[in-house]
């Protein structure tokens, strides 16, 4: 899957609408501005099929420093913008899922589920399954 870029926005509406990509581009930058502005003014922006962004808070937690595990790291409350998906975005969204799990490469996905092999071949924590009669050792 490719990145869209904002360029690359301006330039495929620019295409469909007929408009100069300036005056897209204009546009496209003043409703990110107007987005912007209102989720820091602490105003929810929905727009409809689409989605809504919104401000919430996240509480303060303890973290850890990787390089000194033994000293604690408070890691203060902040805002942060979430995203909902709309109704429609969700449906058009939905269906892109076969073909995530279908790699590029034609090789079917787990869904990050990943099976470790043990010593013998036999996927670690079937001890007991295979125990039991309910499957094969490969």
């Amino acid at each position: 899957m490719a990145t869209v870029t904002k360029r690359d926005l301006v330039v495929r509406i620019s295409n469909s609408t007929g408009l100069t990509q300036q005056q897209v581009f204009d546009v496209i930058q003043h409703l990110i501005e107007e987005v912007t502005g209102s989720l820091a003014g602490g105003d929810e922006v929905v727009m409809r099929n689409f989605g809504a962004f919104q401000v919430k808070e996240t509480k303060a937690k303890v973290g850890r420093n990787p390089n000194r595990p033994g000293t604690d790291v408070v890691i203060p409350p902040r805002a942060v913008v979430k995203f909902k998906p709309g109704k429609e975005m969700k449906e058009k969204v939905a269906m892109l899922l076969p073909s995530l799990q279908q790699g590029s490469d034609g090789q079917c996905r787990t869904g990050g589920a990943e099976v470790a092999q043990g010593a013998f071949g036999n996927p670690v924590g079937a001890g007991r399954f295979l125990a039991n009669g309910w499957g094969s050792a490969r």
